[in-house]
């Protein structure tokens, strides 16, 4: 009996052990990758490149137009959709049919061109191509000091999300002591930024050109924030650059670590643990959060893999182009708009704010380029590096929407997260900025404020 216990025993230790070993690497926190300044525009880096900052203006011309005008009258009859489907096989055709008739009849783009310009822009050469940004500096009052901001859009957004928002953050606020100079680059492959030439540019590399556009600017320290692929970037930028990042926000935060997603599993025997009752529902049980995910993420499997073959049709069809963007801006701002004949797009948006989107996309022919950012990052030689497990430990704040595409309780958060000191949430969507802009300035103002707070207490 002795002995069969004893036998039991090592067994029982050696699998441990062979369990712990496997897991283990897991667990590691890997070293923080070296990403070269790659040249990623035709020919060669060399000194006759212009790396001047050069006004820029969105002028589109009139062909582009006069060809748009064409595809639109030439669309063919829409597949009816089915009898009560809604929103429910992607966008109904009785909706796009209803928004293409707006587009062709009511829609000006020269009117919503001079509104894009309303805010300075600039071009500049930063690793071989030239990427378009915002730059709004404020008028503050005596005083007042100003702190520099960095804003990044994800897709399927652009600059434009970000319009209302900019006017709020660099308009001087009652009882805080700061505004905002913002700096809003259209990320190269987007609107009017050039695209990478050759293969290479995900989410990393194109951090390092984010960090390298802001020193071409002459700014060496600032707050970043961003949503979707935005929250990748600024957070990448926050463990490649924390000398650079001063604080960093975002309305997309996750943990994605084998640690946090085995804490995520087991935590769903016992909820209330680590999630309130209110949220409770947004993150178990775990088949609906799977189901919802699954639901969602078919463009996200095409883009990774074959952005180019889609890419074709998106280039040709405007009105394709259309019902593939603006189905996002209905079933991510609110998924239960599935079950809305209009897809909700006319409670938090206007037809024409979501058109003037698909037209940056559009008249810069850059859906393609923009799809590309997920191959260039959902692949074998970037998700081995598991940058996932590397903490951020500067200072971040992280503002939680209840409809977004994903809800991370804080105690998972704070895996990665290690140094957060603002969380807090609000009932919108995945796109805050053009949903919701007081309260995602707001919230970056409050954030920004603490981070100062406590810096000054270090002095």
């Amino acid at each position: 009996m002795a002995s069969a216990i004893t036998i039991t025993a090592l067994i029982v230790l050696g699998l441990g052990l062979v369990i712990f070993m496997k897991v283990k690497p897991l667990l590691e926190v890997p070293p923080v990758p070296k990403i070269e300044d790659t040249w990623w525009g035709p020919g060669q880096p060399g000194k006759s490149v212009d790396t001047s900052i050069r006004p820029f203006k969105i002028n589109v011309p009139d062909e582009v137009l006069r060809d748009l005008e064409r595809r639109l009258a030439s669309t063919l009859p829409f597949q009816p959709p089915l009898e009560g489907a809604k929103q429910h096989y992607g966008m109904n055709t009785d909706l796009l049919k209803d928004i293409t008739e707006f587009w062709k009849t009511k829609y000006n783009w020269r009117e919503r061109e001079a509104l894009l310009n309303r805010f300075p822009q600039f071009k500049v050469n930063v690793q071989g191509l030239n990427v378009h940004y915002i730059h709004v500096k404020p008028t503050p009052t005596k005083g007042m000091r100003v702190l520099p901001l960095l804003l990044l859009h994800g897709w399927p957004g652009s600059v434009w999300e970000f319009y209302d928002m900019i006017t709020i953050l660099t308009t001087p606020q009652k009882d805080r002591d700061f505004v905002f100079e913002v700096i809003v680059p259209s990320l190269p492959g987007y609107g009017f930024s050039d695209a990478a030439v050759r293969p290479g540019l995900g989410a990393m590399q194109m951090a390092v050109v984010m960090k390298n556009l802001m020193e071409r600017i002459g700014i060496n320290r600032y707050y970043a924030q961003g949503g979707d692929w935005g929250s990748a970037l600024v957070h990448i930028m926050s463990v490649f650059y924390p000398e650079k990042i001063i604080g960093v926000h975002s309305n997309m935060c996750i943990a994605n670590s084998f640690l946090s997603n085995l804490k995520l599993f087991l935590y769903s025997f016992y909820p209330s643990w680590i999630v309130d009752k209110e949220h409770e529902d947004l993150v178990y049980p775990l088949s609906n959060l799977w189901a919802r995910t699954l639901m969602e993420t078919g463009y996200m499997h095409i883009q990774a893999t074959k952005p180019d073959t889609v890419g074709v049709a998106l280039r040709e069809s405007p009105v394709g182009l259309a019902a593939y963007l603006l189905e996002k801006f209905s079933t991510w701002t609110n998924p239960s708009w599935k079950d809305l004949e209009d897809g909700g797009l006319n409670k938090k948006f206007t037809i024409t704010k979501l058109l003037d989107n698909v037209m940056i996309y559009w008249v810069t022919r850059s859906i393609t380029t923009s799809m590309r950012l997920y191959s260039e990052t959902f692949n074998k030689a970037t998700m081995g590096i598991n940058f996932e497990r590397i903490p951020i430990t500067i200072p971040s704040g992280c503002a939680r929407f209840r409809h977004d595409l994903m809800y991370t309780p804080e105690a998972i958060l704070r895996d990665r997260l290690v140094n957060m000191v603002h969380l807090k949430d609000y009932d919108a969507g995945h796109f805050p900025a053009l949903e919701v802009p007081d309260i995602l300035a707001k919230d970056v103002f409050d954030f920004v404020e603490k981070v100062e707070k406590l810096n000054r207490s270090k002095k």
